[in-house]
């Protein structure tokens, strides 16, 4: 990827003059200020979202806004990070497992919540799990159908029954293959593990590549320069 701040970033013809030295001047300052402004907007938007939703449960008197008259952001989520800490201390004792469990018994006879609570629990757990890493690495793998290659992220190895009833005799394992340039949804596939291509870019910066549509090249190589095809393993 070019670097803006590198003098010959526009052509020779278009460089010359006021005009040209605006219009260089108003691109690099545009590719400095836009991350950083949409970063500080995302997370200012994200900081009164948890505000809104934490001082909800705290009683209007206790807030800080009655006192010094200002609404001050970030305190809903200090509040909000209080409170998980100590729930999560608690549910690591024995008295706070015995509720837990209670708890979860009292939701498993109840149809509707019980469907929401296992479904949100099975995300969390997938998401925020200590035990296990989530995509550990990159690979290229042809899809949707031989000789081309999509961009995918190991997450784990299949098992269950999806690993009894898959016809091959080797290691099976579960391919998200993101779509562009929303990476959030996309296809569950499973895969030979000799199928897969693992590349040596990390998860992030198969990300940034997947998101920009392949105008991020995360490679110090210069992209416009064609790589040699990569080889399937059969």
């Amino acid at each position: 990827m070019n670097n803006p701040f590198e003098e010959d970033i526009l052509p020779k013809h278009r460089r010359g003059g006021f005009f040209g030295w605006l219009r260089s001047s108003f691109l690099t300052g545009l590719v400095v200020v836009a991350p950083i402004g949409l970063t500080a907007y995302v997370i200012w938007t994200v900081i009164g979202w948890v505000d809104g939703w934490a001082l909800t449960f705290v009683p209007l008197k206790f807030q800080p806004e009655q006192y010094i008259g200002i609404n001050l952001r970030g305190v809903g989520v200090i509040i909000f990070l209080m409170f998980t800490i100590i729930v999560g201390w608690i549910a690591k004792g024995l008295v706070g497992r015995s509720l837990l469990r209670f708890a979860e018994g009292l939701v498993d006879r109840t149809p509707v919540v019980r469907s929401i609570y296992n479904g949100a629990k099975q995300i969390a757990e997938t998401v925020f799990a200590q035990t296990e890493t989530s995509f550990d690495e990159a690979c290229l793998l042809e899809y949707p159908r031989k000789g081309i290659w999509a961009i995918g992220f190991v997450s784990t190895t299949a098992k269950g029954e999806i690993a009894k009833r898959t016809p091959q005799q080797e290691e099976m394992v579960s391919v998200f293959v993101p779509t562009t340039p929303n990476p959030t949804s996309g296809f569950l596939l499973f895969f030979p593990r000799s199928d897969l291509i693992t590349l040596d870019m990390t998860v992030e910066d198969a990300a940034k590549l997947v998101i920009s549509a392949g105008l991020v090249y995360p490679n110090p190589k210069n992209p416009s320069t064609p790589a040699p095809a990569p080889k399937s393993s059969t």
